[in-house]
This record gives C-alpha cells, sequence and structure tokens, in this order.
C-alpha cells in the first residue's frame, strides 16, 4: 500500500506539507520516477500543477537518509538508489485557489483536490493507498472516499484518490437523503451560507431519481455534493468518481431565485457526469494519461449533452417549470448565437481545442463552444428521435445504451461507437446530423426550429434594441468613462470602420459620454464616429444597410398557434403541461 500524509504547520502561509511513503522492491533495477499530474479530468487544459511544489525532497524513510533526487521534466521526479528501502517524499503545496477544481487552505478549513498535489510512482497507480490527514480533531471530512479510520481515508488506487476531492473543517453542515435505494450526502461549507434544507432535499432526490431512471443504474455505492458556498460571487463545479465539487456565492444569496436555480442547474449538471465523462469515457481516456493532453473529438458528447441534461432533467423532474426551463435554454441560445465562431470551427474540432484555448475567449470569431452548440445539438436530436418515433424512443435511449456497452464494461467508446448508437435508436442514417451539425457548421436555426415545431414550440427572432448593435454591428463596453467597442458583426457597417479597442468619442462632433445609442439614432443615412485608436485621433463613417440588421435576438417559445397533437408531444417531452 501507499501512504499519502497531508499536515499544515501555519494556515496564514496556505502552503501545506506532503508526503509520500511507499516500499520499492530490492529487485527493482531502474531508478524510481515520480510524475505529478499536469491536469485534471474535468478541465481538458494543461494547468502544470508543478508551479504549486516548493521544496521537494526524498528519504530513506528507515534510517533517514536523503536519496539522489533529479528532476527530470517540470513535474516528473528521479530517486536513484531506492531500491530495497521505504522511500519517503516530502515537499510543500500551496493551496490557494478556490474553485471547483482547486485546493484551499486557511485556519477554518482544508479543501483538497489530490490531482494538484499528489505524485505517483511510474508503473504503480492501480495500487491501493490510504490519505493521512493531520488535522484537528473536532474536524469533520466529507469526500467520496472511505474513512477507515479517524482522519484517514482509504482508496483503491491512485486515480481514485486523486479523482476524490475533500473539505474538512469543524462547521461542515450535513444533509442525507436517499434516491433508488442509494445514499446521497449534501454537505455545505460556508459560515454565511444559510442552507433551506428541506427544499435542497426535496429538489435533490426528484433530480437524482429522474437520473437513475433514465440510467436504470448508478456508478457507484453513494455520492457526496461537496459545496463551498462563498461569501461573494462565484459559480464553478467540477465532476468527480462519486462526488462534486461544486463553488457557489454569495452565500446570502443561496436560497433566492437566482442563485438557486443555479444551484440546483450546477448540480443536476455534475450529477450526469457520473455517468457521461466518469462512467462513459472516451477511448482515448482509457486509462488517463496525466501527463500530456489527452486528445477526444467527443466533448461535445461529455459536455455538450451533459449541458443539455443538466437543466432539461429538472424541468421533466417537476423541479423547474417550463417557463424556467426556457430561460436557461434562451441563455444558451444567446451565448451561442452572440460568437460567429460556429461558422469557422466544427463541435467536433472545437473538442480538441479544448486544449489549445477552449476555456478562454480567444480571437474573434474563432471557436465555438462544446457546452452551448453541444446542448443545441443534443436537443435537435433528441427532439427529432421522439417525432421519428411518438417518443417512444428519445436521446435517453442513446445514453442507456451507452452505459450499458461502454460505462457498465469499463470499455471507452470511441466516434464510431457513439455514431453507430444514435443511427440505431434513430432507425435512420443520420449523415444529415453528423456532417451538417457535429462535423460542419452548418447554420442549426432551420433544423433546430422544425424539431421544436413538433413539441409546440419555435425559434423567435427579435430584432436588437441597440443601435450600435441592430443597426450597425458593434458592441461597446464603457471603462473609466471611456466608451470602447469590444465586438464588431463580421461583414457589418462597423467592420468596415471600426476595430476591437477603439474609444469612441463623438458621434457628429457630439461628445459620446454614456449617450451613444441616442445619437446614433437620429435616422442619418452616414454617421461621422470620431475615435482614438492607438492613441492616434481619426473620424471614420457609418453607414447602416437598409433591410439589414444584426446581432438579432433568438429565444424558444411556445407558439400560440400548437396543435393538440403538438401539446400532447410538449408534455411528453417536458413531462409539463403545455
Amino acid at each position: 500500500m501507499i501512504h499519502y500524509y497531508v499536515s499544515f504547520a501555519n494556515p496564514l502561509t496556505f502552503y501545506l506539507q506532503v508526503q509520500l511513503q511507499l516500499a520499492v522492491p530490492a529487485g527493482a533495477t531502474e531508478p524510481l520516477e515520480l510524475q505529478l499530474p499536469a491536469w485534471r479530468p474535468g478541465r481538458y487544459e494543461l494547468q502544470n500543477f508543478g508551479q504549486k511544489i516548493q521544496r521537494v525532497e526524498a528519504f530513506d524513510a528507515d534510517s533517514n537518509e536523503a536519496l539522489p533526487l533529479q528532476k527530470l521534466t517540470k513535474d516528473r521526479w528521479q530517486i536513484d538508489g531506492a531500491a530495497g528501502c521505504t522511500v519517503r517524499v516530502q515537499y510543500n503545496f500551496y493551496a490557494h485557489q478556490m474553485d471547483a477544481g482547486g485546493s484551499w487552505l486557511d485556519e477554518t478549513q482544508l479543501y483538497l483536490n489530490g490531482i494538484q498535489c499528489f505524485m505517483y510512482a511510474e508503473g504503480r497507480r492501480a495500487e491501493p493507498c490510504q490519505l493521512h490527514l493531520a488535522l484537528p480533531a473536532d474536524w469533520q471530512i466529507a469526500c467520496g472516499m472511505k474513512e477507515v479510520e479517524k482522519h484517514v481515508l482509504a482508496a483503491d488506487s491512485f486515480d481514485q484518490l486523486v479523482d476524490s476531492p475533500l473539505i474538512a473543517s469543524p462547521t461542515l453542515q450535513h444533509a442525507a437523503y436517499e434516491a433508488g435505494g442509494l445514499p446521497f450526502h449534501v454537505w455545505v461549507q460556508g459560515a454565511e451560507a444559510r442552507p433551506n434544507w428541506p427544499v435542497i432535499v426535496r429538489d435533490f432526490k426528484a433530480f437524482s431519481e429522474e437520473q437513475l431512471r433514465l440510467f436504470g443504474g448508478f456508478p457507484a455505492q453513494d455520492y457526496h455534493f461537496l459545496n463551498q458556498i462563498l461569501p461573494y460571487k462565484h459559480y464553478h463545479g467540477v465532476e468527480h468518481l462519486n462526488s462534486t465539487v461544486v463553488t457557489l456565492g454569495p452565500a446570502e444569496l443561496l436560497m433566492t431565485e437566482a442563485l438557486y436555480k443555479e444551484f440546483l442547474g450546477v448540480s443536476c449538471h455534475e450529477l450526469f457526469h457520473v455517468w457521461n465523462i466518469k462512467a462513459i469515457r472516451p477511448a482515448e481516456m482509457q486509462p488517463y494519461d496525466y501527463t500530456r493532453e489527452n486528445y477526444f473529438r467527443t466533448c461535445f458528447v461529455a459536455e455538450g449533452i451533459t449541458t443539455y441534461y443538466g437543466e432539461y432533467l429538472l424541468a421533466r423532474a417537476g423541479v423547474r417549470s417550463a417557463r424556467q426551463y426556457f430561460d436557461e435554454l434562451n441563455t444558451v441560445l444567446r451565448k451561442h448565437y452572440d460568437d460567429h465562431g460556429r461558422y469557422n470551427l466544427s463541435v467536433a474540432d472545437a473538442s480538441m481545442d479544448l486544449w489549445l484555448d477552449g476555456y478562454k475567449p480567444g480571437v474573434p470569431d474563432r471557436k465555438v463552444s462544446v457546452y452551448h452548440k453541444g446542448a443545441l445539438v443534443a436537443l435537435l436530436l433528441d427532439l427529432h428521435i421522439r417525432q421519428r418515433h411518438n417518443h417512444q424512443r428519445s436521446l435517453d435511449d442513446v445514453m442507456r445504451r451507452l452505459w450499458q456497452e461502454f460505462g457498465q464494461t469499463g470499455i471507452g467508446y470511441t466516434e464510431a461507437d457513439y455514431r453507430r448508437i444514435v443511427e440505431d435508436v434513430a432507425g435512420e442514417d443520420m449523415r444529415w446530423y453528423f456532417d451538417g451539425h457535429i462535423y460542419g457548421t452548418q447554420e442549426l436555426e432551420t433544423a433546430l426550429d422544425e424539431a421544436l415545431r413538433t413539441v409546440g414550440c419555435a425559434l423567435m427572432v427579435q430584432a436588437s434594441g441597440s443601435a450600435s448593435e441592430g443597426l450597425f454591428g458593434f458592441r461597446t463596453v464603457v471603462k473609466n468613462e471611456r466608451t470602447e467597442v469590444t465586438d464588431i458583426y463580421p461583414d457589418s457597417p462597423a467592420a468596415r470602420s471600426l476595430t476591437v479597442d477603439d474609444q469612441i468619442v463623438a458621434v457628429n462632433g457630439r461628445r459620446v459620454d454614456m449617450n451613444l445609442q441616442s445619437l446614433l439614432s437620429t435616422g442619418q443615412p452616414a454617421y461621422d464616429i470620431s475615435v482614438f485608436r492607438q492613441d492616434r485621433l481619426l473620424t471614420v463613417s457609418l453607414q447602416a444597410e437598409p433591410g439589414r440588421r444584426f446581432w438579432s435576438k433568438i429565444t424558444v417559445d411556445q407558439r400560440p398557434d400548437a396543435t393538440p397533437a403538438e401539446q400532447a408531444s410538449f408534455r411528453q417531452w417536458l413531462n409539463q403541461a403545455f
């Protein structure tokens, strides 16, 4: 067994003391090599956790003599002369990142994502591990791993160890419920948090049971929602083997409509991931390679389908109303249609580019979101299958097949596997869907509108009320009383006159001071725009183009002329009255 020890001398420094102890066989002929992960599952970019490691040392644990240690790469170390020794490696780790994938230490708690700070011995990831935590006696631990002794957690392997985050503190709040005969735990850390436990348990139980009905089984024996409810505005969630971490705030607003809907949405989303990415895993990640990028083209399945179900199942379970669901769906539509990268990169290629710049805004109009477009193509697929089979089949059947063939067997699925199952469930050649909307950049509006009409809904298009956006195709933000251009619609009047970062100072000789829209709404055929560009003053001309509008608002709504059959179809899809 491999042992990990975590302690802290002064939480005000944010440094943890970490030790790794393992026995090396006497017959070992190769040096011992230790690897620190460079990324974490759930966020597909290199994060280089070695930046947080201080002062690595190696010793013979029995004699306490130092062993020769050499750093091979930014996150790999070699120890010579370890054969026949019990090796102790010790170092400090800087725990000062409060988000759902981070670690945090202060006087009130220890929050730890082991993927950031635990090294593994090359070739020994499958061995069982124990994590020993030096904590005050009154601190409780919330974690998906089992506590085998006071403040000692056990994992079957390194992968389970680093996929089981923990929160330890004396002030953890806790509630439990049962769904499908399995125990679920909701943990809350945060002095300012005032959870309404009856409401939370009622709603969490409802969406948990809906997911269990969908899949007909669960990958784990229990489940833990670990919530950091923070005193400031925040939103983040990360999935794990039998748990999730959610960081959310501000705490005082937890039970208000605006923040509670975020709490429900992210929690339902992360629970769905227990099947879709933790158990139903792409072949490229069987097993994880923690040293480099793990490229896979199916993140539109892992994240896109999960984003769709995360909000949809809340409505289907009766936790949220149809109107509340459409509000969230419209947010996804707005984010998708705000970005013209949808014409330049397919959602499959965007899956690869997560490792490049998928979590950053990036250069204008380059890429599409696997989350937003992925959710919309999932909605399209679900409605198409439902319409074709009169709701006797749906995307649920695709997910169940993936769970049965791959999640329950531990075999990784390929792009071809996913396409095969979709076409089996749909009962047709789905070339139009995959070539056009997954591997291509075909516009989505027509197909999505047609699918929505089968359930009595439609895509609604509303012109922008902003003159700069709707008439000329540019957006601005006011920073320190400066009006700066932030976005430009391709091939719009603004695209031929303005550039991002231009500071607009006057329109037709009138100073711009929180009055840009009114100055551009006088109906003139052209406007002279004075801007500072690279600290040089120049004047450009803007002219609206008759019949063209930009950045229209696209939303989903129920149609007043929906037929009785379409209204019935709506009820079968959303499990709510039309």
